[in-house]
C-alpha cells in the first residue's frame, strides 16, 4: 500500500464535512442465511433472515415479479443484562404454567437464552422476521432476497418458490439431538441442522412408489467463510419401520447436494433423515427437503444443440411422463439456458443445455482408437459420450502448419460427472498437447474444474488426432460431453462484483471486472453502463489488454433513490474486424473454507443510494485519461475536491498499487488535489504484461484527512484523528517511454 501524507497552507485545506463519501463508521447490512429458504404457489409465511448491521430495517425485496415481502421484526442478539433479566421473568411465569398463552411465552424465552448460550456467530446474531406472500401465479424456482436498511441494502440469497405443499421441522425442537416429523406426500419439509442434530420424517408410503428425496442445501448457501468444506455437507438416508437403512446418499455425483431414489418395497411407514455428515450445525445450516413421487431429470443427451433450433433431447431419470423432450430455441442466442420437464403439473429439476452458432454432430462408435478414429470436418461441436469405464473417443482430422486449433470440452460445466481429459497427436502417434482440468472463472459453483482444454499450433500439414477419456476411468449413460473442435474464436464474458452496491449519494466506490477471455483474445475491453439512469457514472471504464481483472469506480447520483436501482454493466472490443459486446454478469465474490474465493453468479446488480450528499463533492479527474506516465519519471493530474481554510491535513492511499507505481505527491491548486503520479523505470519487456507491452491500469486512491487541534501540531499520529473521505475516480494511467 502507497501512502503520501501533505500538510495543506491554512488557506488551502481539506474540510472533513465535505467530502460526499461513505465513512468508515458506516457498515454494510450483511444476511448469512433465510429459514425457511422458500414457499409454495399461493402461500404467505414467515421466514427469519439472520444477519448482522440490519439496524433500522425496512423493507425486504425478492427478485422476480409478484412476490411481496413485509418486514415484521428485527431482534438483535442479547446482552448479559437482557439475558439475566429474561430468567428472572421466566422464574415469575413459572407460577403460572398452567396458561397455554404463559407456555408459549416461557418457551420464547428459553429459545432466546438458548441463543444466548450458543454465542451464535455475530455475521447471523441478528435476526429479521419477515412476512412473504408468493402469488398463485409466481413462477417456481430460484429467486433472490435482500434486505434494505437505511445505510443500504444487503447480500442476496437464494429464495425458492415450490409447488408442493411445504412444512418445517418441529418447532421449538431444535437443541434436541434427534428431531422427528410427520410428514403426508408429496411435501417439501424446510429443516436447520444444530450442531450434533439428527432431522427425521415420519411418512406412509405405497409399495411400487419410486420415491425420490433431494435436498437443497449448497443451492441454497453455495459457500460458507468459516466452515470446512465450506458449505453445509447433508446428508440422506432412509430407514423402514425397523430401522433398516434402505438408501443413503451424501453427494448427488460431484453435487454436495444428497439425491435418493428408490423404490417402496411394501405398504408401511418409513422415515428420511437429514444430518450433516461430521455433525456440524448452526442457524444457517438450513435446508429443503423434497421428497416424494417426483419428476427428476439424472441426464440428458446431447447436452446441447444449434441456436435457432428445435432440438430432440433423451432424457433420463426417474418419474418421467416421457423419455425425450423437445427444446425449443427459435430466437435465442448462444449460451447456456436451463430445460426442465413436467408431470402431473410437477416441474422437475432443471439441468443446463448449451445453444450454440457452429456444425454440430454426434460420436459414433467404434471410435476407441487412431485406425478407428471418427473424421470429423473442422470446425464443429460433436456431442458425445464415455459409454463404458475404459472407453476413449478419438477423432480424426485434417490440420497444416502454423493453423491454431482449439478442442475443448464441455461437460462438468453441463452437470455431466465427465472428468474430461484431452490429448493431441500427430499421425506418427506422438503426443503434441495433454489437458487434464482448465479453470473457469465463470463456473463459480464449481469447486473442481474437470473440463478439458488446448489451444495448440500444428507443427505440419497432415492428420490430427483428439483423444477424449475419463480421467477417472469411469463411463456410462451419464457420461455427455460437448467437443468443440477448429480454429480459436476469441471473445470474453465479464464478471462484476460484487453484486451489491452501498454508497452515499454522490459518494464514489469501487467496483472490479473480471474479463474471462476465450481463445487468446488478448484485446482492450471498454466498459459502460447501459441504459443507467441519470446521475451514474463510471470512471477508469476499461479492461487493458492483456489484463484479466481490474479496479473500476461508481459515482451515484447527489439525491438518495427510495429503492435500490438495478444496473448493467456492459463490456465492447473489437475483435477480427467485428464488435463483440457483453452484458457483465453481477457476482458475489465468496470465500470458501478459510482460503479458496469464488464468484458465485447473481441474478442483478443492485445500488442503494442513501443519505444526502454534502458540499463540496469530488466531480472528476481534470487531466485528459489515461494519464500517460514515463517510466523512471512522473506525470500529474488534476482532481476537483474540496477544501476549506480549516486546521486539517490529508493523505491519500492507495491500497493495492500496481507494481513500480506511486502517488509520490499531492498539492492543492484552486478547486482541487493534483497528484504526482511516478514509475520506477522498466527495461524493454520488463513490464507485467510482456515483451514490449505498456504498463496500463487504474488507480484506486482512498482519501483521509488528519484533524489536529493546532496548524503545527506536534500530537502524535496515534492520538489524530484520521478520518475516511472516501475513494475518487478511477484515475486511468499508461506507462510509456520519455
Amino acid at each position: 500500500m502507497t501512502r503520501v501524507t501533505n500538510r495543506l497552507r491554512s488557506s488551502l485545506v481539506l474540510c472533513l464535512t465535505l467530502f460526499a463519501s461513505v465513512t468508515s463508521a458506516q457498515r454494510e447490512p450483511h444476511i448469512g442465511y433465510v429459514y425457511p429458504a422458500g414457499g409454495r404457489q399461493g402461500d404467505t409465511f414467515q421466514v427469519v433472515v439472520g444477519g448482522q448491521y440490519l439496524d433500522g430495517v425496512a423493507n425486504a425485496s425478492v427478485t422476480g415479479d409478484g412476490v411481496e415481502a413485509v418486514v415484521l421484526k428485527h431482534v438483535k442478539p442479547l446482552t448479559q443484562r437482557q439475558a439475566s433479566e429474561l430468567r428472572t421473568k421466566m422464574q415469575e411465569l413459572q407460577k403460572e404454567r398452567d396458561d397455554p398463552n404463559v407456555t408459549r411465552e416461557i418457551a420464547e424465552i428459553r429459545r432466546e437464552l438458548a441463543a444466548f448460550r450458543r454465542r451464535v456467530n455475530p455475521a447471523i446474531a441478528e435476526t429479521v422476521t419477515v412476512q412473504v406472500t408468493v402469488p398463485p401465479s409466481a413462477q417456481p424456482g430460484a429467486r433472490e432476497l435482500r434486505l434494505v436498511t437505511p445505510t443500504g441494502v444487503s447480500n442476496p440469497l437464494v429464495f425458492e418458490v415450490g409447488q408442493l405443499p411445504e412444512l418445517r421441522e418441529t418447532e421449538g425442537e431444535t437443541d434436541r439431538a434427534v428431531v422427528e416429523t410427520n410428514v403426508t406426500l408429496p411435501a417439501i419439509v424446510n429443516g436447520r441442522i444444530m450442531p450434533g442434530g439428527v432431522d427425521r420424517f415420519r411418512f406412509q408410503a405405497s409399495k411400487g412408489t419410486h420415491l425420490v428425496a433431494t435436498v437443497a442445501a449448497r443451492e441454497l448457501i453455495p459457500y460458507l467463510a468459516d466452515a470446512v468444506p465450506g458449505w453445509f455437507q447433508a446428508t440422506l438416508a432412509l430407514y423402514d419401520r425397523q430401522g433398516n437403512e434402505l438408501a443413503y446418499d451424501d453427494d448427488f455425483r460431484f453435487h454436495p447436494d444428497p439425491v435418493l431414489h428408490f423404490e417402496i418395497p411394501e405398504d408401511g411407514e418409513y422415515v428420511v433423515e437429514v444430518k450433516d455428515a461430521i455433525y456440524r450445525g448452526r442457524e444457517d445450516f438450513v435446508y429443503r427437503l423434497s421428497v416424494g413421487e417426483l419428476p427428476f431429470l439424472t441426464s440428458i443427451f446431447p447436452l446441447g444443440g444449434p441456436a435457432g433450433a428445435k432440438i430432440v433431447v433423451e432424457t433420463v431419470g426417474w418419474n418421467l411422463p416421457t423419455a425425450s423432450l423437445t427444446v425449443e430455441t427459435r430466437g435465442q442466442d448462444a449460451g447456456v439456458q436451463m430445460v426442465s420437464m413436467c408431470k402431473d403439473g410437477q416441474v422437475s429439476n432443471g439441468v443446463p443445455f448449451a445453444l450454440d452458432t457452429l456444425p454440430e454432430g454426434l460420436e459414433f462408435e467404434p471410435n476407441n482408437r487412431e485406425d478407428e478414429a471418427q473424421a470429423v470436418t473442422l470446425p464443429v461441436i460433436v456431442n458425445g459420450c464415455i459409454d463404458s469405464p475404459g472407453d476413449w473417443d478419438v477423432f480424426r482430422f485434417q490440420g497444416r502448419a502454423g493453423e491454431r486449433f482449439v478442442a475443448e470440452v464441455l461437460a462438468r460445466r453441463l452437470d455431466s460427472p465427465l472428468d474430461s481429459l484431452l490429448r493431441l497427436t500427430d499421425a506418427a502417434g506422438t503426443q503434441l498437447a495433454f489437458n487434464d482440468d482448465h479453470n473457469d472463472k465463470g463456473s463459480g459453483l464449481n469447486t473442481h474444474h474437470a473440463d478439458s482444454y488446448l489451444n495448440v499450433a500444428l507443427p505440419a500439414d497432415g492428420t490430427y488426432y483428439v483423444h477424449l477419456g475419463d480421467a477417472q476411468q469411469k463411463g456410462g449413460q451419464a457420461y455427455a460431453y460437448r467437443l468443440r473442435l477448429g480454429a480459436p474464436r476469441p471473445g470474453f464474458t465479464l464478471r462484476v462484483a460484487p453484486a451489491t452496491v452501498n454508497a452515499r449519494a454522490a459518494a464514489t466506490v469501487p467496483l472490479t471486472v473480471y474479463a474471462l477471455r476465450q481463445d487468446g483474445f488478448s484485446g482492450d475491453i471498454a466498459l459502460a453502463l447501459k441504459d443507467a439512469p441519470d446521475g451514474f457514472a463510471l470512471s477508469g471504464g476499461w479492461v487493458p489488454a492483456g489484463q484479466d481483472e481490474i479496479r473500476i469506480t461508481l459515482t451515484v447520483p447527489p439525491t438518495p433513490s427510495p429503492e435500490p436501482v438495478a444496473l448493467r454493466l456492459e463490456g465492447r472490443a473489437s475483435i477480427e474486424g467485428r464488435e463483440m459486446v457483453r452484458i457483465a454478469v453481477p457476482a458475489e465474490d465468496m470465500m470458501q473454507a478459510f482460503a479458496y474465493r469464488h464468484l458465485v453468479p447473481a441474478q442483478d446488480l443492485r445500488v442503494a443510494v442513501t443519505g444526502s450528499a454534502r458540499r463540496g463533492a469530488v466531480t472528476g479527474i481534470v487531466t485528459d485519461c489515461p494519464v500517460k506516465i514515463p517510466t523512471g519519471g512522473a506525470a500529474r493530474v488534476r482532481i476537483r475536491f474540496p477544501i476549506s481554510p480549516r486546521n486539517a491535513r490529508y493523505e491519500f492511499e492507495v491500497p493495492q498499487p500496481p507494481t513500480g507505481i506511486e502517488i509520490r505527491h499531492a498539492d492543492p491548486f484552486p478547486g482541487g488535489v493534483e497528484l504526482e503520479l511516478a514509475a520506477q523505470p522498466f527495461s524493454a519487456g520488463s513490464t507485467p504484461e510482456g515483451e514490449g507491452a505498456p504498463l496500463k491500469g487504474n488507480l484506486i486512491v482512498n482519501a483521509f484527512a488528519i484533524r489536529n487541534p493546532a496548524p503545527q501540531s506536534d500530537r502524535p499520529r496515534a492520538n489524530q484523528r484520521r478520518a475516511a473521505l472516501g475513494v475518487l475516480p478511477a484515475i486511468p494511467f499508461e506507462i510509456v517511454q520519455p
